[in-house]
């Protein structure tokens, strides 16, 4: 009889912390879906560049010289063969949406999970809020991340090494 009490507060105690979890679930995906709506309108379908890898409209490189070729090398990714590679004169978006320049087939990647863009004569890794993180060299980007000769970028499962 004692532990009647006691098991209706553990009963309403595990209705919470699922409650809790759904709330914390839709959230997530609510996120990701309102970040996908807002992904520009002017983004143009990628197109296939020499070598199998995709291309598209992403930002305009503006500044950088003449000289430098931007570009991602699939190290490991679902869907790829290591060493594809894919131009970054324009930028890219980099997620599972059917819009991204960069698509990545990888259950860790969100929507819109970040982009690559020309910031002066550097290249800019930028997260856009992504759910799991995007990685450079090892370290959690947070913001803006200048791009150097041979970073590697990671996403969920999928790595990329920057070249120019």
């Amino acid at each position: 009889m004692a532990d009647e009490p006691l098991a209706v507060a553990l009963k309403f105690g595990f209705l919470i912390v699922l409650y809790l979890f759904l709330l914390w679930v839709s959230r997530s995906a609510l996120r990701d879906l309102a970040r996908t709506a807002r992904e520009p309108a002017g983004a143009s379908e990628p197109v296939e560049a020499p070598g199998g890898a995709r291309r598209g409209g992403g930002e305009s490189g503006g500044g950088l010289m003449a000289n430098v070729q931007p570009r991602l090398e699939v190290i490991a990714a679902l869907g790829y063969e290591p060493g594809t590679v894919f131009d970054l004169v324009d930028g890219a978006t980099m997620g599972r949406s059917d819009h991204a320049e960069i698509p990545i087939d990888d259950p860790y990647a969100s929507s819109a999970h970040a982009r690559i863009y020309a910031r002066g004569d550097f290249m800019q890794l930028e997260d856009m809020g992504s759910t799991n993180g995007t990685y450079l060299n090892g370290r959690q980007v947070r913001g803006t991340e200048r791009l150097k000769v041979a970073d590697v970028i990671k996403i969920g499962d999928s790595e990329y090494r920057y070249q120019e």
